[in-house]
């Protein structure tokens, strides 16, 4: 039997290489998945053109509807009429939550490139996943990697968990000058090809923040067990030390290919056509993160150790901070300022509930942009 898969998100940057995955598959093993849906929010023209090589899929539009595009359908109701064997969701930002738990409540597996499903509502998902059996499956690179890892090495003997961060286009920048920094300079990442607020999440370090947070979560480990290394070269995308004192790498080409299809696959472990790299010649480098220059990076430690409430905080803040400084309505080094003065507020962790999560999500923008207007 075919796996049946529906794409959420299908013409960004995830979406966009889980189709190439898809593809690549049909050519090495004809029938071995049936797309059942493609979804996007605004870009219409995209999802019918990837509707037409695969004629079989539902098209959705989840946004508002252009001159000849369809109605807007909601997502959460195409995953609960639809039977599928797994969602990969490619949403990005705090839209992508709702559609972890329906997909996860409609009997879905769940393959996870939306960070903000678990800084926001881990418990919820966990809680999800055990009721009705499903598994979810992350496919952000690093986590992607400690998935990989720790199913090979076994939980029971790791000691630390180590994720690495490019650092971004200004990894060697003077601190000092950071308050100049312009939007398109913050998102050209020099290593991955990604979205444009995913990027300047990178140039900020506020991604690796949030990827912290998933670790913590995803992986049931302490915050002080997790360490980030800048990595320049985006090689060796995770590390576990054991409790012997070793460490257990995994190194692809920097390449989102790579998660995408171990995830379609999973709990197979089949060929891959990408990621494949040769260390002949390969010099990496790690260094520890300079506090000064990514002040999100220790902002989002001290969320995740204070709860729940305060990693929904902080990723709203952080979503409002960079629609701010995309609008230039505050500099670059303004927003860790912003997301800092909003947590100073105090947040409460919500009851395991998708309706008081998004409640704590919305006091946190109203919140944040508080703080915006104040620093105008």
């Amino acid at each position: 039997m075919p796996t049946s898969v529906i794409v959420l998100g299908a013409t960004g940057s995830i979406g966009r290489q889980t189709l190439d995955c898809l593809r690549a598959a049909a050519k090495s093993e004809p029938g071995r998945f049936e797309i059942k849906a493609l979804t996007a929010h605004h870009n219409f023209e995209s999802l019918r053109e990837a509707g037409r090589e695969w004629p079989g899929a539902t098209l959705v539009l989840s946004g508002a509807a252009g001159q000849g595009a369809p109605s807007i359908f909601p997502i959460e109701q195409l995953l609960r009429t639809t039977d599928a064997d797994l969602v990969v969701n490619g949403i990005s930002g705090a839209a992508g939550l709702s559609a972890s738990v329906v997909a996860l409540e409609s009997g879905k597996n769940l393959a996870l490139a939306n960070k903000e499903s678990v800084v926001m509502a881990w418990s919820l998902l966990a809680d999800r996943a055990k009721r009705y059996g499903r598994k979810i499956i992350p496919v952000d690179s690093e986590h992607a990697a400690l998935f990989q890892l720790t199913g090979r090495i076994g939980t029971g003997s790791i000691d630390e968990l180590y994720i690495t961060a490019s650092g971004g286009p200004f990894r060697d920048r003077d601190p000092a000058t950071l308050f100049s920094v312009k939007p398109d300079e913050a998102a050209k990442h020099p290593t991955w090809k990604m979205g444009r607020k995913i990027s300047i999440d990178s140039a900020t370090l506020a991604n690796k923040g949030l990827e912290l947070i998933e670790a913590v979560r995803f992986f049931s480990i302490r915050p002080e067990q997790i360490r980030v290394l800048v990595h320049p070269e985006s090689i060796v995308h995770a590390l576990v030390r054991t409790i012997d004192g070793a460490l257990y790498a995994h190194l692809s080409e920097a390449d989102m290919h790579l998660p995408i299809d171990v995830a379609l696959h999973w709990p197979e472990e089949r060929p891959c056509p990408f990621g494949r790299l040769d260390l002949a010649g390969k010099t990496l480098h790690f260094a520890d993160p300079d506090p000064l220059r990514f002040p999100m990076l220790g902002l989002a430690r001290a969320a995740v150790t204070s709860g729940e409430g305060f990693t929904i905080a902080y990723n709203a803040a952080n979503e409002i901070a960079v629609e701010a400084f995309e609008a230039g309505k505050i500099r670059f080094t303004q927003i860790a300022e912003l997301v800092e003065r909003t947590l100073d507020y105090g947040w409460n962790s919500p009851e395991i509930d998708l309706g008081a999560i998004l409640e704590s999500d919305s006091a946190a923008r109203t919140r944040a942009r508080t703080v915006l207007s104040e620093m105008r």
